[in-house]
């Protein structure tokens, strides 16, 4: 009866142990992306700026526009060059918003019909926190939780994610993308993303992702 039951309690492991597995290359799972690329922030933080320097230096088909809409991705597809991916910046910078006018209720909002209307046109959706941890809560001014709530808008919508790993100290981005589903990048430095962006739009293909 003994080895029976131990037997019984070896099979429910392997097979615990093979779902896990399979989980696992389900979330892991790369979406396709492709160009042209639009470039846009939730926060206004100076990230976007960041990443348009290394789309130029790849060469890459990009537009950047941290204050972009849904009406900006409908005129693009009427003109017949709708953009493939979108690449939303997550962290808040008060200064960046109050240059612009505007509030954090306005970035979420905005935000959240940008990522409607990409999910209408089947635009692949690339949530980027790439300052570190100098742009999340822990280095906010007492009561703002502006960085936050633009991590909480962005990353669980996201078809990818690509993080700084410093930036992932607490594991927030990896909490989200293993209850999500969702395929994350991690690099150490920024210099990193260079390598990254490279493979993920220059190969044009949905490939397992290996570490």
């Amino acid at each position: 009866m003994k080895r029976i039951h131990k037997l019984f309690c070896f099979l429910a492991i392997f097979l615990l142990i093979g779902c896990a597995l399979l989980a696992t290359g389900a979330q892991t799972q790369m979406p396709k992306v492709g160009m042209p690329v639009l470039i846009t922030s939730c926060g206004q933080s100076p990230g976007p700026v960041m990443l348009k320097v290394v789309f130029q230096k790849l060469k890459l088909d990009f537009e950047l526009n941290p204050l972009a809409t849904a009406s900006d991705l409908k005129t693009k597809k009427d003109a017949g060059a709708p953009y493939k991916s979108l690449i939303i910046v997550m962290g808040s910078s008060l200064k960046g918003m109050g240059a612009a006018g505007i509030s954090i209720d306005d970035e979420l909002n905005r935000t959240e019909a940008l990522i409607e209307e990409a999910r209408r046109q089947r635009i692949t959706i690339i949530g980027a926190h790439i300052e570190g941890m100098k742009r999340r809560a822990q280095g906010a001014a007492p009561g703002d939780n502006s960085d936050e709530l633009s991590i909480d808008a962005v990353a669980p919508k996201s078809d990818l994610l690509i993080i700084n790993k410093e930036g992932n100290a607490d594991n927030r981005f990896t909490l989200i993308a293993n209850e999500k589903k969702i395929p994350l990048l991690e690099v150490e430095k920024n210099l990193d993303l260079m390598t990254e962006f490279e493979k993920l739009f220059k190969s044009r293909e949905s490939l397992p992702y290996s570490k």
